[in-house]
């Protein structure tokens, strides 16, 4: 049945149910142990008073002559506390009547151990109790001397009934502090859980709106402790898939702008040589073939992006020194770079370590950061490749003298397919957005880092960073 109750009535029931049991434990404990501390309490009592009596009573007659027959008197007087008993006012005082207390358990034996007052049938009137038997009882004692010894029958608790009613009236308070005790643990319980569940109840609503495609939800965090930390984590989480759901929309529509355009001119010249209205030339050829190179670069891209997100990219890493990688990276672009006008140099402060790395995928790295700083150099330019070592890493940078990118572009330049000029597509013959994410994959999954900085009409750099190791390679020839 509980699994069907809501939470608030879960925990409220739970607040109610440790109440009742807390005071049902103390009510217990306390009607259990009450009574034989209220019986040990006013035994305690009346024997300290009777103590007291005696031994005025010893000293006014300087013996125990006469003990026995004034025991009735000396009882009555020691009893000075009566029990009082607001609902009998007219009942009469345990001192006028003795009769009423029958709690007669006192004897009394004198200095030498006979019983002068007997309580029977434990003590005997004339018998002569042992050492052992008197230290059970009380001494009596009058200028240091002990004169008599107070005698305690082993009796179970017995009250009066000023003071069963006594009891009667604790365990009526008992009683309503157990129901205030439990109208106060609902209250509280109620009050408590609303506030615990009504951030779930949130949560929980911006959960189903999710799942039926509300992306982007948001619940408001009213506290820092679980439950906010919850709240903000599901904020968070909720974001982001929200951004990663946008970013997989515009893959997809970019990756099916970069299949369409290839794919219609091939299409055209293919349809227009089929209808003889152009004839297949070297020159026709050869430009669709380029496209069809291009379709092919963006399929290895995409392959590569994949295989790093499933952490299925193949790595064969060797040492290698980081002038033999950025001296074997520029080669290819030199003549480019001449033909651009734009100069290509190389800046290494040595010593630097060498690094541990797969030379296959660090030249694919070089290539796609030096086409892109080609591509965004104007003539008169220039890239550098640097190295450094800073510490236990090794940074590589690769800098050019280009229009630089926006401030409010710059954290998105290595996701899939951004371009922060999509304009430039065209412009500069940029195949897909996807380098600078195959750069990021590729260094990260060697155990790298990689940043930009940029300045508009300055420049922009890309820094990657490696660990060092422990040797110095001084030349490298390449395999």
């Amino acid at each position: 049945m509980l699994k069907h109750l809501s939470l608030i009535w879960k925990l409220t029931l739970s607040f109610m149910l440790v109440a009742l049991t807390s005071a049902a434990l103390v009510a217990i404990f306390i009607r259990f142990t009450t009574s034989d501390r209220l019986f040990g309490l006013i035994i305690e009592q009346q024997r300290s008073e009777l103590q007291t009596t005696l031994t005025e009573y010893y000293s006014e007659h300087g013996s125990w002559q006469d003990v026995e027959q004034n025991w009735q008197k000396i009882w009555i007087d020691s009893l000075r506390q009566p029990t009082p008993n607001p609902e009998t006012p007219d009942q009469q005082d345990p001192r006028k009547d003795p009769s009423r207390d029958r709690r007669r358990i006192f004897g009394l034996a004198d200095a030498d151990g006979v019983v002068l007052i007997s309580l029977e049938p434990f003590f005997h009137k004339g018998e002569t109790l042992s050492q052992e038997t008197l230290n059970k009882g009380i001494s009596i004692t009058l200028n240091d001397q002990k004169i008599g010894t107070i005698l305690t029958a082993p009796l179970e608790p017995r009250l009066t009934p000023e003071e069963d009613m006594f009891l009667q009236r604790t365990n009526q308070a008992l009683l309503l502090a157990a129901i205030a005790a439990i109208v106060t643990a609902l209250i509280i319980g109620i009050l408590l859980a609303r506030t615990l569940v009504t951030p779930l109840r949130s949560l929980t609503a911006a959960v189903q709106k999710m799942t039926s495609g509300e992306l982007g939800q948001k619940v408001n965090v009213d506290s820092n402790d679980e439950i906010g930390i919850l709240s903000q984590k599901f904020n968070q989480m909720s974001e982001e898939v929200a951004r990663v759901n946008r970013q997989r929309r515009q893959m997809t529509a970019d990756i099916a702008h970069d299949l369409r355009t290839p794919l219609t001119v091939i299409a055209g010249y293919i349809e227009s040589m089929q209808d003889g209205v152009l004839q297949p030339t070297q020159e026709r050829l050869a430009l669709i073939y380029n496209e069809i190179e291009r379709l092919q670069d963006l399929v290895s891209d995409l392959r590569t992006l994949s295989l790093a997100d499933t952490g299925e990219i193949s790595l064969h890493p060797q040492l290698f020194s980081p002038r033999y990688l950025l001296e074997r990276a520029l080669a290819p672009y030199q003549h480019r770079a001449e033909q651009q006008k734009v100069s290509l140099r190389l800046d290494i402060k040595e010593p630097v370590n060498a690094i541990k790395v797969d030379e296959s995928r660090m030249m694919q790295i070089f290539s796609n950061l030096l086409s892109n700083a080609l591509r965004y150099t104007s003539e008169d330019g220039e890239i550098l490749l640097s190295a450094e070592q800073k510490g236990q890493v090794v940074e590589i940078a690769v800098k050019d003298t280009g229009e630089g990118i926006l401030e409010e572009n710059l954290p998105h330049i290595f996701e899939r397919f951004y371009r922060a000029d999509p304009s430039r597509y065209t412009e500069t013959g940029e195949t897909t957005g996807l380098g600078l994410a195959i750069v990021k994959a590729l260094v990260e999954v060697q155990g790298g880092n990689i940043r930009a900085e940029s300045t508009i009409g300055q420049g922009t750099a890309i820094y990657i960073q490696f660990k060092a190791s422990d040797q110095v390679l001084e030349e490298q020839v390449e395999d």
